[in-house]
């Protein structure tokens, strides 16, 4: 009788591993490992094992906003609808679906960020490529509002705009860590009004039509 063959998964990325047992360890300790020695030693791993990957709990750190990131991306991209929406939607979509990744970690979040003293008005050093990847992605949609007329194009502010854009992402994080509401709607509405501000301020408004209109005046004198 001929016998079945074992079936085995593959060996987990050893890179995912680490990351999994640092989150894990933050869970349960809420805070993070004193050090790479005490981490290590707690996955049985030798520290060259960690220091393949990362070169310190920071570099860690920056992976898993790179990877919420490339995760919300992923998500965007699946949807059919997506190529159809309006700049605004894109970057609302963005946001909503940026949250629903922060939330499948929130313990974990809230454990790093949400602590008694802590000063979340800057940026911590960890979230740098994770700004340098959105900016990236959203200088891509404002350009295509520049095409489409929902970015109005204006001299030495134009190639700024995402600079205030960041400036949201910071701002419905905060928001969001310290939201007590049911589903966090607060969020949700913090997310609808400020990208609705940010596109009443890029966009074309009044003062953009008199400016056009002195233009043409000043053109056709």
């Amino acid at each position: 009788m001929e016998s079945k063959q074992p079936t085995t998964n593959p060996a987990k990325d050893p890179k995912a591993k680490i990351m999994d047992g640092f989150r894990l360890y933050v869970l349960e300790h809420g805070h993070v490992p004193p050090s790479v020695y005490k981490l290590t030693k707690t996955l049985k791993i030798e520290e060259r094992d960690f220091y393949e990957h990362f070169t310190s709990f920071g570099a860690l750190l920056s992976s898993f906003w790179v990877e919420m990131f490339e995760k919300t991306i992923e998500d965007l991209s699946a949807q059919a609808v997506y190529t159809q929406y309006s700049v605004r939607e894109k970057l609302l979509a963005f946001f909503f679906t940026w949250i629903e990744e922060l939330r499948k970690n929130r313990s974990y979040l809230l454990a790093l960020y949400d602590k008694k003293g802590a000063n979340l008005k800057l940026p911590p050093p960890e979230v740098a490529a994770f700004k340098e990847k959105f900016n990236e992605f959203v200088k891509v949609i404002l350009a295509e509002g520049e095409e489409t007329g929902e970015v109005a194009k204006r001299p030495l502010i134009t190639n700024r705009y995402h600079d205030g854009i960041w400036f949201q992402v910071w701002f419905i994080f905060q928001f969001w860590i310290k939201d007590t509401s049911t589903s966090f709607e607060r969020t949700d509405a913090a997310i609808e009004k400020s990208v609705h501000l940010v596109f009443d301020l890029i966009g074309k408004n009044a003062l953009d039509s008199i400016i056009d209109l002195a233009k043409l005046l000043y053109q056709n004198k």
